[in-house]
């Protein structure tokens, strides 16, 4: 995601000279000079799907309704999508979302997705750090909404550049860096960062930055999704891109000055037109198929297809403006001098040591397809890290998907999240208290007491629990709170079907809860309503 407005800002090679052309200025000229058409399509499009219209039933006005709807969408400028996610499943009761700015900065607010439970949970609290590379942090809702169930979810929500005023300062890689620090004091202890695409290298940073001053608000785990952490690790177009034009290619061809009037009149930035001319010169094909496709959909009446096009494109095609110093040095930084795994990379003047993490477990997330970020530049931060244990780091390579399938669809619902959601309960600060305690600190049980306690746990449970599942296992991953980890807990144990679970009694949750060490966890997140309901779809 971020390598793309690398592979962007070459395919867009605008100046030869010194003296950079006023592009943004010709940009808003162009916009503004195209509005009266905008406005007269838009009232030809509503005069031709008027029902009391004669000509709206027939072809010719679909066709003009239809074309006029495609010039009005391509000329416009998309504005900030919302994240619109009104509600979520929490312990298989659907609660009420409602979003909230908890923390701001001139240059990012801290949405927090507040979830309407009307009990007290012990869920973790995660911080899902989204790219400030072109799109808006609204292109991960899907990753939102596939944590929202299992924890209380925190995201960054970059704001555009140009909306800055030029007397609110610079902002940079290093103010990135702070900005993570910052919100993770904000969210206090037993935090969890989740670093998607580009912010992996400043997570991996900060939470280095933050060991080396022992800082007491490192959080227990950081997750790094498909980020360039060392680009020399099967290089793709796009880093050699970067190698290859070096800096002063970039400072001399695609930063502008931000035009009058937006509020931030006359800041160095990285234009979002330009990364979005970028982005469709990509696949300009495939674009403009897309809207051939949409104009046929408005003809035929197939509305759900038009609809499906709107989302997507409404998403696509918003797109933010980014400041010159943050978006240099990070092309310098992470694509040019690899300053992170060469051990030179520096925040504030002092450098940034990988080796001072121990309390931060790591896990790193890989797409098997992904032509964005090459395979094994993120696994690239398990070397970095070598002071960290090696039952604190984790790998996942998720098969047959890209770079946005790392986060986002159908695969990442199902098999990428609910590995990071188990990766981060079983590293949350309570739970390494517990693993990383000595046997020999707790009181061995008298051999009589303890075959009396094994025998009492085993007792309530041996009318439930079978030696094999009968017939198909049922996927216990669909309960809410139960990753793959557990499921295996449950089925070594011998529970393989939901009707199992659901009919459990209270004696039954105690035993099993202690024998599998849950610590409450089936009655907190309501697994037995779950299991009942689900039982019930598949008998």
């Amino acid at each position: 995601m971020y390598s793309e407005f690398i592979k962007t800002a070459g395919s867009n090679y605008l100046n030869k000279g010194d003296a950079p052309l006023p592009f943004y200025h010709l940009y808003e000229l162009n916009h503004a000079a195209m509005a009266p058409l905008r406005a007269m399509a838009d009232m030809t499009k509503l005069y031709f799907q008027n029902p009391l219209n004669p000509m709206t039933h027939t072809s010719m006005g679909r066709q003009i309704a239809a074309s006029c709807e495609v010039l009005e969408r391509t000329t416009r400028r998309y504005g900030k999508p919302e994240f619109g996610i009104d509600d979520t499943v929490v312990g298989g009761v659907r609660v009420p979302v409602r979003e909230t700015a908890v923390w701001s900065r001139p240059f990012c607010d801290l949405i927090r997705f507040e979830r309407g439970v009307t009990t007290q949970r012990n869920d973790p609290k995660i911080l899902i750090v989204s790219p400030m590379s072109g799109h808006y942090a609204t292109l991960l809702r899907g990753t939102v909404e596939a944590l929202l169930p299992n924890a209380d979810v925190y995201i960054t929500d970059w704001i555009d550049a140009r909306m800055v005023p030029i007397q609110d300062g610079k902002f940079d890689l290093d103010d990135y860096i702070d900005y993570i620090i910052s919100m993770l004091h904000f969210l206090g202890p037993d935090a969890h960062v989740l670093g998607v695409c580009q912010p992996s290298v400043p997570v991996l940073a900060a939470v280095a930055v933050m060991e080396d001053r022992d800082d007491p608000y490192v959080p227990s785990t950081m997750t790094l999704m498909g980020g360039p952490i060392d680009t020399r690790v099967a290089p793709t177009a796009v880093n050699d891109l970067a190698v290859s034009k070096g800096i002063d290619w970039f400072k001399n061809n695609v930063i502008m000055k931000v035009p009058f009037p937006h509020p931030g009149f006359m800041r160095d930035v990285y234009p979002g037109f330009l990364q979005l001319s970028g982005f469709m010169s990509m696949n300009l094909d495939r674009h403009v198929t897309a809207h051939k496709d949409f104009f046929q959909h408005l003809v035929e009446g197939d509305g759900d297809s038009a609809e499906k096009h709107r989302e997507f494109y409404d998403e696509y095609l918003a797109v933010m403006d980014l400041t010159a110093e943050f978006y240099l040095q990070t092309v310098e930084t992470v694509f040019i001098d690899h300053s992170l795994p060469q051990g030179t990379m520096m925040h504030n003047g002092r450098l940034v040591d990988c080796t001072k993490i121990t309390r931060t477990a790591l896990l790193t997330v890989e797409g098997e397809k992904d032509d964005i970020t090459g395979r094994g530049q993120t696994k690239a931060a398990h070397a970095l890290c070598t002071n960290l244990a090696d039952d604190m780091k984790a790998h996942y390579e998720q098969p047959n998907v890209g770079h946005y399938g790392v986060f986002n669809g159908s695969r990442w619902r199902a098999e990428i999240a609910p590995r990071v959601m188990d990766f981060i309960r079983s590293n949350r600060a309570d739970m390494r208290g517990k693993k990383s305690a000595p046997a020999a600190s707790k009181p061995a049980a008298a051999p009589a007491k303890a075959a009396s306690a094994a025998a009492s746990s085993k007792a309530p449970l041996e009318k439930i629990l079978l030696a094999k599942p009968k017939g198909v296992a049922d996927d216990l991953t669909a309960i809410s709170g139960v990753g793959p980890k557990l499921q295996a807990a449950l089925n070594e144990a011998g529970i393989f079907h939901y009707w199992q679970i659901a009919s459990l009694t209270d004696e039954q949750i105690e035993a099993l809860d202690s024998k599998l060490d849950f610590r409450g966890r089936m009655a907190r997140d309501n697994w037995i309503e779950q299991a009942r309901q689900l039982s019930e779809t598949v008998s």
